[in-house]
C-alpha cells in the first residue's frame, strides 16, 4: 500500500517561533502561509508541517500523488482506494472519505496508542 509522501504536522503555540527554532535546525520554508497559521519547512528529505491553532495534537501525514517535493506523481494509489483497504482490514477511520467521490480527500485514523495518522489528497 502506497500512502505517498510522509510529513510531521506539529500542533505550536507560537508559529513565529517555532519557525524560528526549526531555520536553526537546518529547515526552510517550502510553502505555507503564516499570517494564515500554518507553514511547510524542510531539510533535505525531512517534512514537516506547522499548525497555529488548527490541530490538538501532532499527526503523521501522508500525501498521496505527491512526492516528498509536493510534485504529483502521475500514478498513485487513491486514498478512496486506501480507504477501502484498511477498513477490509478492520482498521476503524475517525474521518472517511466519500466511497462515491473523486480529487482531493482525506481519511483519520489513530494507531492503538492514539497517535493520529491523515492521509491527505490534494487531486
Amino acid at each position: 500500500m502506497d500512502l505517498g509522501a510522509f510529513s510531521v504536522s506539529l500542533t505550536v503555540k507560537d508559529i513565529a517561533a517555532s519557525k524560528a527554532f526549526y531555520e536553526k535546525l537546518g529547515f526552510t520554508h517550502k510553502g505555507g502561509d503564516q499570517s494564515q497559521g500554518w507553514l511547510v519547512l524542510k531539510n533535505g528529505t525531512t517534512v514537516i508541517g506547522l499548525f497555529q491553532g488548527m490541530f490538538d495534537k501532532n499527526i503523521l501525514t501522508f500525501n498521496p500523488g505527491w512526492d516528498s517535493n509536493a510534485q504529483h506523481l502521475a500514478e498513485f494509489t487513491d486514498v478512496r482506494d486506501i480507504q477501502k483497504q484498511l477498513q477490509e482490514q478492520g482498521i476503524t477511520l475517525a474521518v472517511a472519505a466519500d466511497a462515491n467521490s473523486s480529487g482531493p480527500a482525506h481519511i483519520v485514523l489513530e494507531d492503538p496508542d492514539g497517535n493520529q495518522i491523515m492521509l491527505d489528497q490534494h487531486r
